[in-house]
């Protein structure tokens, strides 16, 4: 039995959860509302204040979508009562960030600053110069929009400059001056 299949899902008070006909999910809560179709072989259930995912059978595709369904059902509660959140932090000479209305003007060393818009139901807020907030209720989302922000100017290997995640480690590579000493 999958470990995280089988544990409970506590729906938290205020939020409504309204479960369709063949898996059709529908969560309300604080924050918003978020809407997800489920594999019609998976069994939701609601006691109490308590969501409950069990599988039919053994199967293997069955096994692989107990733990998914549980997860993907735990992240919508989350994400209507509390949100998500990712912060990106801009590191290098020059490099800066701007929020004009809904979008954000990045100065990352192009020739050109960069505008990007963030998709509907994501929030973007910047603080200070050089760290960005990723906001949202769908954790997918909230995700895909960070990456596409770090995408824009990845960590350099040698210096270091780029956008990275907050908190996120980097191996520098050492460079032409690591070289000096195995010549000879």
């Amino acid at each position: 039995m999958s470990r995280i299949g089988r544990q409970p899902i506590a729906v938290p008070q205020g939020v409504t959860v309204e479960i369709g006909e063949s898996n059709r999910v529908s969560v309300q809560g604080a924050k918003g509302e978020l809407r997800f179709a489920f594999s019609p072989a998976m069994i939701i259930t609601r006691e109490d204040d308590t969501l409950w995912v069990k599988r039919p059978s053994d199967s293997k595709t069955h096994r692989s979508l107990h733990g998914l369904t549980r997860s993907l059902l735990s992240n919508m509660v989350q994400g209507v009562s509390q949100g998500y959140e990712k912060n990106l932090e801009l590191s290098g000479v020059g490099y800066r960030v701007a929020k004009e209305g809904e979008s954000l003007v990045l100065q990352v060393g192009f020739s050109r600053p960069v505008e990007f818009k963030p998709p509907e139901g994501v929030g973007l807020e910047v603080e200070g110069t050089n760290r960005i907030k990723v906001l949202g209720i769908d954790k997918q989302l909230v995700g895909e929009v960070a990456a596409q922000l770090r995408r824009l100017r990845p960590p350099d290997a040698y210096k270091g400059k780029g956008i990275r995640y907050a908190g996120e480690k980097l191996r520098l590579k050492p460079g032409k001056a690591g070289r000096v000493g195995l010549r000879k």
